[in-house]
């Protein structure tokens, strides 16, 4: 997903150059989204239709449903948790942006008093012809990037999103030099940037939960898009563990990073099995590995060295997620069996 903003003081044609920016990338095939931000209040609804009464009966969320769908909120929404709500309800290739001046995405302003670190282009969008819009398209594609915080370039030196955001807007970075992010993660409705080990290990891991399931029960045919939302979930503070991995008997040597992510996902997958209150070891075996088949492979559990007994589901997720999790490190052999101890 691409964003641009379109900026400029009041009546210097913003909304005109909007739609045709839209027009033009609607043209060349893309999806697009779009954004508007008013100082002045907006209201979606006509007094006196059904919705309306819904709001003025104190609904905080009011949805309306028909040849469109719109949501009606009680609160103004910061722009990044917007975008993010853009990526988490459909796939669109451009977001175009008119207004919201402060933020820090590609900007296209229709007046020089606007302009900042973060412009890419002046328009006149009251002379500007069919040729200049087809030639600023050409620059929204090559400059356009997706939300700042979920930008990483590994290769390329840079290891924030507002610097790498800098270079591509100064055209020195494409947006195919950028890691591969496979998942996107929001907290508390802010938006966290994830790498593409993270990103991957993520996806893997629920992957390796979802492949368990009996999807077909729930008429899901083929997994395209997931979406997961956890509620209820409460900060504490881990204590450190270390993981010790065996990989075909070898030991895998991994850097601090890695090892908190395994150890605290492996700590955190034993105790949802409800086992003893105070687990200081945790080893884990998974063997006779086929080929990255694990129907038949086996799996053996222990806590505080007492070996745990668990059924055939809790097996088979334990096996997917662990194998899912080792997979992620990109490891080069075929792997037969796997031996992970986790102590604090």
């Amino acid at each position: 997903m691409k964003i641009v903003s379109i900026v400029g003081k009041k009546n210097t044609g913003k909304t005109s150059l909007t739609v045709k920016v839209i027009e033009e990338l609607t043209r060349r095939g893309y999806k697009v989204a779009s954004i508007k931000h008013s100082h002045h209040t907006m209201e979606m609804d006509k007094e006196n239709t059904d919705t309306w009464k819904h709001k003025q009966a104190g609904s905080y969320v009011v949805v309306g449903i028909g040849s469109t769908t719109f949501f009606n909120i009680r609160k103004e929404m910061d722009l990044n948790r917007l975008l993010f709500l853009i990526k988490y309800m459909d796939e669109v290739d451009f977001v175009v942006i008119e207004g919201f001046k402060r933020y820090n995405y590609p900007k296209i302003i229709t007046s020089p008093d606007v302009r900042d670190e973060y412009t890419i282009e002046e328009v006149d969008s009251f002379t500007i012809d069919q040729k200049g819009v087809e030639e600023l398209v050409d620059l929204i594609e090559e400059r356009g990037h997706d939300i700042v915080d979920t930008l990483y370039a590994n290769n390329c030196g840079f290891n924030n999103g507002e610097a790498i955001a800098a270079e591509i807007r100064n055209g020195n970075l494409s947006i195919d030099e950028l890691d591969n992010v496979h998942c996107y993660l929001s907290i508390d409705e802010k938006v966290v940037g994830l790498n593409r080990f993270v990103s991957d290990y993520l996806k893997q891991n629920v992957l390796g939960v979802i492949n368990t399931l009996n999807l077909d029960d729930y008429g899901v045919e083929d997994i395209g898009k997931i979406e997961l939302i956890i509620p209820d979930a409460k900060k504490t503070a881990p204590k450190d563990k270390n993981a010790n991995i065996l990989i075909n008997d070898k030991k895998l040597e991994i850097n601090q990073f890695t090892n908190n992510i395994v150890s605290n996902s492996i700590n955190a997958m034993v105790k949802s099995l409800k086992t003893e209150e105070d687990i200081k070891t945790i080893d884990v075996e998974i063997s006779n590995i086929n080929d990255g088949n694990l129907i038949d492979a086996d799996i053996d559990l222990k806590t505080n060295g007492n070996p745990v007994s668990i059924n055939k589901f809790s097996r088979g997720i334990l096996k997917e997620t662990i194998f899912a999790i080792i997979n992620t490190l990109k490891l080069d052999d075929k792997i037969n069996n796997i031996k992970i101890k986790v102590e604090e």
